[in-house]
């Protein structure tokens, strides 16, 4: 079943979504300590057919690069190295905390359980990954 890897990269953590065989869905899938997000993905796509890699991409309101964007250059270069047959696309990760916060509200999830990070890292994830599935299954 291919799949698709949504991935809002941070410096101490790492959100992972995953998409539906169909690529339609993307669901929050994982929170993982950033130094072992590589053994994580290559475990994962020994199980499943990873088709591509959508990665979150820290942008200012100005549309430059944000001073986060250093960090995930360095994991982009290492992603692409370590699965050279796998496409990477980069996804505007602007708003996607703040998202991820008002899914966690509406989904009625309690105070205490929003303050944990690991579970905005996973769902703006899945944010990430849904914008660009919706975004490509329009034609843009």
């Amino acid at each position: 079943m291919d799949r698709i890897i949504g991935i809002d990269y941070g410096r101490k953590r790492v959100g992972v979504a995953v998409s539906d065989p169909l690529g339609i869905f993307a669901s929050a899938l994982d929170t993982v300590h950033s130094a072992k997000i590589i053994d994580y993905l290559k475990s994962y796509s020994e199980k499943e057919n990873v088709v591509k890699f959508v990665v979150g991409y820290p942008m200012n309101m100005d549309n430059r690069p944000s001073e986060a964007a250093k960090d995930v250059d360095a994991f982009l270069n290492l992603l692409k190295k370590r699965f050279p047959g796998i496409p990477v696309e980069l996804e505007d990760e602007r708003f996607t905390s703040v998202l991820a916060h008002r899914a966690m509200i509406d989904g009625g999830m309690k105070a205490k359980d929003r303050r944990d990070k690991a579970s905005v890292d996973k769902i703006s994830a899945a944010i990430i990954l849904q914008s660009y599935i919706d975004r490509t299954k329009n034609g843009h």
